[in-house]
């Protein structure tokens, strides 16, 4: 089910009145059905991996938690992560790799015919973490079957995000709730700020990107860079704007989830771009992986080694294609080159102050680093993305020639998109104090705001149905 179709606009004031009419004690039994509903919404047979998944690990985490032994512990963790991973690999890894063997070798392997389960990379790391923090005895395992599973499939962030941690969801889901003004209001912000993220800038940016992405060698240097200027603030609004919403969501019932995004694109470094783009998933890999390697404790190469590997790996997460692979390994090599270019600096005597010329410059130099880095997330294919830089950097020419009357529409859109690009990217950083109540704004201006703001989502907004970008991984 999509956060932006009718279904949903039905499905969650049913939910949200059940919600505070049920009695407490039966709460989490009417969140439960409705979360696999809600998943169910989009393929009712693969509500059966989060079943296995769920009653997995809840099993092993119980067992873990008996077992004394830390031999005995480790093998019902490796259990664990065998079962989760062995699951994604299988749905979302198995095609790419029979690819790749068939290419290398000249065989002729049979290729699955399945879709890949949505939201399985995320549904998988929550639980993971979930039996990794039982396993080093910073959790207690949870002992009611049915909110454990609650947990897993909590609706609102079950298919992409945030991932969030059991220490912080599980008591949260316990808890008694009242209907608050407070909750209820500040849950409506979210959901409506996420909304015209989504529909207003997000769906009709990707009218022009889908396009010229579709056949990047049609297109000349100014498409081809318009194109992909406007995919970094799509995928930007798409996937923070289904965050924003699932957070308002939560919200309305009193629960909090993790804030997943930081106003990413005024970040002055790549690390810092990373402490704001997608946090439930960078702290996830720092916490889990990064870290259990060694973190920053070892030697210089191999904590480069390390980060490099990170961010591969995140790379091969976000999709089973070499081009996610490419965009992971480049982040880790911006990454890497960021940490040895920190350490010149420190053993300079020659430190530049920063100024505020200085600062927009390397706010500016580093969006650039990721907007090369998003050719390869968004394109195709490696081809299609070698096409695209290609025809960025040689200044290629318009391959079709497209009618007067045609190419007037089409800048009068770009116009259109431009001019909430602006407007998005000039008010984010107010938007983000607005939410988190970091201003004293009075409740007539906050009312006139999100009702000028529901106003342009109806006129405006694209209404059909587009899925949020990240539903594919």
């Amino acid at each position: 089910m999509l956060f932006n179709s009718l279904h949903f606009l039905v499905f969650f004031p049913v939910v949200l009145i059940l919600f505070y009419v049920l009695p407490h004690r039966w709460r989490w039994a009417m969140l439960l059905v409705a979360s696999y509903y809600f998943y169910m919404g989009w393929n009712a047979a693969y509500a059966s991996l989060l079943f296995i998944t769920t009653t997995v690990d809840y099993f092993v985490a119980r067992r873990i938690e008996l077992c004394s032994e830390k031999r005995d512990r480790k093998r019902w963790l490796l259990l664990s992560l065998s079962a989760n991973l062995g699951l994604l690999l299988y749905f979302k890894y198995y095609n790419f790799f029979i690819d790749n063997i068939n290419h290398l070798s000249g065989s002729e392997l049979k290729y699955m015919q399945f879709l890949l389960p949505v939201g399985i990379s995320f549904y998988t790391f929550q639980e993971m973490g979930y039996v990794i923090d039982v396993y080093r005895g910073q959790l207690k395992a949870e002992k009611h079957y049915g909110k454990f599973a609650l947990f897993v499939a909590y609706f609102p962030q079950l298919v992409a995000g945030p991932i969030e941690r059991a220490g912080h969801l599980i008591h949260q889901l316990k808890q008694q709730v009242w209907l608050r003004y407070e909750n209820f209001s500040k849950g409506i912000q979210f959901i409506i700020w996420g909304f015209f993220k989504k529909v207003v800038v997000a769906d009709n940016l990707a009218i022009i990107v889908d396009t010229v992405y579709a056949q990047p060698e049609n297109f000349g240097t100014n498409w081809l860079l318009l194109a992909t200027y406007f995919f970094a603030f799509q995928i930007y609004c798409d996937f923070s704007g289904y965050s924003d919403i699932a957070i308002g969501v939560a919200k309305t019932m009193g629960i909090d989830l993790m804030e997943n995004f930081r106003i990413p694109y005024l970040a002055r470094s790549i690390s810092e771009f990373w402490s704001r783009w997608h946090i439930s998933l960078s702290t996830w890999f720092r916490d889990y992986l990064y870290i259990p390697l060694g973190g920053s404790r070892i030697s210089e190469w191999r904590t480069n080694l390390n980060l490099f590997a990170v961010f591969a790996i995140s790379g091969l997460w976000h999709g089973a294609a070499w081009t996610f692979i490419i965009w992971g390994i480049l982040h880790g090599s911006y990454l890497v080159i960021e940490n040895l270019l920190k350490k010149r600096e420190r053993n300079s005597t020659n430190t530049i102050r920063g100024s505020i010329i200085i600062k927009a410059i390397r706010t500016i130099f580093i969006f650039h680093l990721v907007l090369f880095a998003w050719i390869f997330f968004r394109a195709d294919s490696l081809g299609d993305a070698v096409t695209v830089i290609d025809g960025i950097f040689s200044f290629a020419p318009q391959q079709a020639e497209l009618p007067v009357e045609i190419l007037r529409l089409l800048y009068l859109g770009i116009l259109f998109k431009a001019f909430f690009v602006v407007a998005l990217f000039a008010s984010d950083p107010w938007m983000r104090k607005i939410l988190r109540s970091e201003t004293h704004l009075t409740y007539t201006p906050k009312l006139l705001l999100f009702g000028f703001l529901l106003a342009v989502i109806v006129l405006f907004g694209n209404w059909g149905e587009v899925e949020f970008i990240y539903f594919q991984f």
